[in-house]
């Protein structure tokens, strides 16, 4: 194993076990307590050394739970522990590749200079962790996804600079997946002096920067008043509940859906070289239901449901922070559906976002591209029904129909159907997020 990799590895074996001990102290100290308690006098046929062996046991526990408590009130004197009391609020914007997600962050990323956003920071962490066989595992990937979601809200980088290959020297890096995506590291501030021959592939486009200090991108963070993270990688929304129980974060989950049929249809153009199965089947004969291609949207589809039912169920840990928003909703009322997600938020609505909606949602053909954030929103709402194949649109729906029903998208029974713009898709429904 090459020594890039020991300290995410070591990071996430130690997470596990911690976890793993956490859970079996928590169990034990449950039982324990229920069995004996100082008042509980000794029962027949059990040994004195017994009882003094489970006494040390609860003993030793209280200890430990009194560390706990130590750790906790470490915490409250922490600088950017009263994140509730001064008003910061931290955003995590959930999707998947081809919903829009980029589009949609652009609405935190030109808030201007009280917002810190970040653009996939986690890609980082998806490329360390992939396997050979191409994916991933879910729960080691889970976890450190939400550790490290955890630290970059709390403006501190270190964890993250494990991630990046090759690795920061002296907290500097040239290799920041899509830096000029987060206008909070192209500002001034953070914009250390150009260094020529060194070759930046995501480098800013406002203005000449070096490569990307650390150090800097932190000191920047903590002087902002708002946080907000824009990610494809997180797959549970439940995975993230450690987040909602850190008192030093007041975070806010906005997840962001499309019409599966939708999203089939902008990866075959996006991934062309990926989607080749896709485009066979549409051509050459019926979609084989038990490919692997299949079962992995399928999966998808399941994943994105399961999570926004969480959400929408509104548990007692979610409750206010949880708020899903669909694609076509934006495409068709942006700025309407902008001024939601900021009421959510209990962020200002500032006139710097609403220009720019005004001015990316009216975009001509030619400033369209398939990676750009301008678009002309409404039209992209309707443009996958001309491009996807019928028999590929039946597929998706029979995979994917309890995912349809729940986010209100409705199903084609013929290709004139669904080439017929007069027939709307998209029901009209409203998630509550109150």
């Amino acid at each position: 194993m090459r020594i890039k990799y020991t300290i995410p590895v070591v990071f996430l074996v130690a997470l596990v076990i911690i976890e793993k001990e956490s859970n079996i102290i928590s169990r034990v100290s449950d039982k324990m307590a229920s069995k004996q308690t100082p008042q509980t006098p000794v029962q027949p046929g059990v040994s004195s050394s017994a009882v003094r062996r489970q006494n040390a046991s609860v003993a030793s526990l209280g200890k430990l739970s009194s560390a706990v408590t130590l750790m906790n009130r470490c915490l409250d004197n922490h600088s950017d522990y009263q994140a509730t009391a001064s008003g910061r609020k931290h955003i995590l914007l959930l999707a998947t590749t081809r919903t829009g997600s980029s589009f949609v962050g652009e609405f935190f990323n030109q808030q201007g200079d009280n917002m810190f956003y970040l653009f996939e920071p986690l890609w980082h962490v998806e490329k360390m962790l992939t396997l050979e066989t191409g994916g991933t595992n879910a729960t080691a990937a889970a976890k450190a996804y939400r550790e490290v979601l955890r630290q970059l809200f709390l403006c501190d980088f270190s964890l993250l600079e494990s991630f990046i290959d090759p690795l920061p020297v002296d907290h500097i890096t040239a290799s920041l997946f899509r830096r000029e995506s987060s206008s909070s590291l192209c500002r001034e501030a953070v914009c250390s002096p150009f260094v020529k021959g060194v070759f930046e592939r995501y480098h800013c486009r406002s203005r000449r920067c070096g490569p990307l200090n650390l150090t800097l991108a932190s000191e920047s963070c903590l002087r902002k008043e708002h946080r907000a993270i824009k990610s494809v990688r997180v797959r549970q929304l439940e995975t993230l509940r450690p987040l909602v129980e850190d008192r030093r974060l007041d975070v806010k989950f906005i997840q962001l859906v499309r019409d599966p049929r939708a999203v089939l249809a902008s990866r075959m153009v996006a991934f062309a070289a990926k989607y080749k199965n896709w485009k066979q089947w549409a051509t050459d004969g019926d979609v084989p239901i038990d490919d692997d291609e299949v079962k992995k949207l399928k999966g998808n589809c399941d994943t994105i449901r399961m999570s926004a039912k969480v959400g929408l169920k509104r548990p007692a840990w979610l409750r206010g922070r949880y708020m899903l928003v669909r694609y076509e909703d934006i495409a068709r009322f942006p700025m309407r559906k902008a001024g939601e997600m900021y009421k959510f938020t209990g962020i200002p609505f500032t006139p710097q976002v609403k220009a720019w909606i005004l001015k990316n949602t009216r975009a001509s053909k030619e400033t369209s591209g398939v990676y750009s954030t301008k678009k002309n929103s409404s039209e992209q709402v309707e443009k996958w029904r001309f491009t996807l194949p019928f028999k590929i649109a039946q597929v998706v729906q029979e995979v994917c129909g309890p995912t349809l029903t729940l986010f209100g998208y409705k199903s084609v029974t013929s290709k004139e159907m669904l080439m017929d713009k007069s027939i709307s898709l998209i029901e009209d429904k409203v998630f509550d997020f109150l």
